[in-house]
């Protein structure tokens, strides 16, 4: 008889990675009841929201948190470079993982490590204790088909893909049907420096790993996954917290207070705007969107808040005044179509049947809220991987309509200056999004998605039948 399995959940510490890597263990726990999980928390100085989250499961059977966090001092000393914090962050943690094994009961049935894709170091760890590893790609196949191939250009071709930034070229990319314009390439991908250097080091192990979980799904990506071989790849998406249990900065009656605004809204009237957890802009821009809303005559749900100071690693805030930012008396003559909000709950918000339309910064887990409900996007992508996102939503899926995709946010002053987009170009492509009828294939297309979303995670679909194919590999670690 087969024991029963212990696995070790090691996720980033921000938001979008952790609320991803636990809702990953939820299914897996609710599928096997031989499998037990321990999911270690890393915290950093700035409050990401995720500790009522994380109380909010603090219940559940056969799963436990356990806080490793670093002092304080420790942590502060990594705060001077900006480019190394962050893995000298997860460095850091290592005596505090075995720490835990060490003292723990698990050994005996410690089946593998689940690593966020940025968190490859603690493969070490895994190898001392003498148990496979698994990454947690909280991103979609096609970026992962990306950061294979730029690795194999650096590491085995010696290219420098410095060369890359801001070019004119097109490129032949594994995982992409249409060329890639070089300009909407990832700035990690192009930079010179540490961070590059660190990151397609972590590419490269992903290599000693027995596996990749990736949240997608098979008819959503079909192409790319096609392009992946090394290591398995394990499509278990869309991971979606369906329930935003406790995660966010809204009190109940905030909340409450939106769903009765939609709740007055006819169907598929809303075009809704919200750009993640790190998203902001300055005042310029705002007033332009607001002049692009207004122009349009659409009703709309704007999710606004105040960039953070230049240079400071923080999450916007929300205005305590927002009509300082906003053009003189744009609340008072869109009172009757539009609603300025702080912080979004985003999940209560795109599957309201009043919602119609979804402008995005296109971060991996928004983009599958949005199409687990059906909701069209229009791609505003601002940092990290979000440019390729809104390529493949636009050219390669046709889910979605471009407003720009070599937009680049600069959080750090490393850059030059920003564009601003104009509010004629906003408003175009929002009154794009959400027409009506049946010329309106992006629409179309999204609902497609919708059903084939739920489909691929219930009993007999494709992602259902991959994550059992996971976790019989992680069974037969111990067996």
């Amino acid at each position: 008889m087969t024991r029963n399995a212990e696995l070790v959940f090691i996720p980033s510490p921000a938001a979008g990675h952790l609320i991803s890597a636990v809702e990953t263990t939820k299914l897996i726990l609710n599928r096997d009841e031989r499998l037990s999980i321990s999911i270690l928390i890393m915290k950093l100085p700035m409050d990401f929201g995720i500790q009522s989250y994380i109380e909010s499961h603090s219940f559940i059977p056969r799963l436990q948190f356990v806080d490793i966090t670093v002092d304080k001092k420790t942590i502060a000393g990594f705060m001077s470079n900006k480019e190394t914090f962050f893995m000298n962050f997860i460095q850091s943690h290592k005596p505090k993982v075995k720490d835990f094994l060490n003292n723990s009961r698990l050994n005996s049935h410690l089946a593998g490590f689940v690593l966020d894709m940025f968190c490859t170091s603690m493969i070490d760890v895994a190898h001392e204790f003498c148990v496979p590893s698994y990454i947690f790609f909280t991103s979609n196949a096609a970026f992962l088909a990306l950061c294979f191939h730029f690795e194999t250009l650096i590491k085995e071709h010696r290219i420098d893909t410095s060369k890359y930034k801001d070019s004119s070229e097109e490129l032949t990319i594994p995982g992409f049907k249409n060329p890639y314009p070089a300009k909407f390439l990832p700035r990690l991908t192009t930079d010179q420096g540490v961070m590059t250097t660190t990151f397609f080091d972590s590419i490269t192990r992903f290599k000693e790993t027995k596996g990749i979980m990736v949240n997608t799904l098979t008819e959503l990506e079909p192409f790319p996954l096609q392009s992946l071989s090394v290591p398995r790849i394990y499509p278990v998406g869309p991971v979606v917290n369906l329930k935003e249990g406790g995660h966010g900065r809204n009190s109940q009656s905030e909340t409450e207070n939106i769903i009765k605004w939609l709740d007055d809204r006819p169907e598929s009237s809303v075009v809704f705007l919200c750009f993640g957890s790190m998203g902001s802009f300055d005042t310029e821009q705002i007033k332009e969107i607001a002049v692009a809303l207004e122009c349009s005559g659409h009703r709309f749900l704007w999710s606004l808040r105040r960039s953070p100071p230049k240079g400071q690693i923080e999450l916007p805030s929300n205005y305590e005044n927002v009509q300082e930012v906003l053009p003189e008396g744009f609340i008072e003559r869109t009172n009757e179509v539009g609603k300025v909000i702080g912080w979004a709950p985003q999940v209560a918000i795109l599957s309201h049947p009043a919602v119609g339309g979804f402008v995005s910064h296109c971060g991996w887990n928004s983009v599958l809220e949005s199409l687990y409900f059906g909701v069209p996007i229009a791609t505003w992508p601002l940092y990290g991987e979000q440019q390729m996102n809104a390529f493949e939503l636009v050219q390669e899926l046709g889910v979605a309509v471009e407003i720009r995709m070599d937009y680049f946010k600069d959080f750090h002053g490393k850059y030059e200056d920003v564009d601003i987009l104009g509010a004629k170009e906003i408003e175009r492509v929002i009154r794009q999004l959400m027409a009506n009828g049946d010329e309106n294939e992006i629409r179309k297309k999204a609902k497609e998605m919708k059903e084939k979303s739920r489909a691929a995670m219930k009993e007999g679909g494709s992602s259902y039948a991959s994550l059992g194919l996971l976790i019989e590999d992680v069974i037969s670690n111990i067996s």
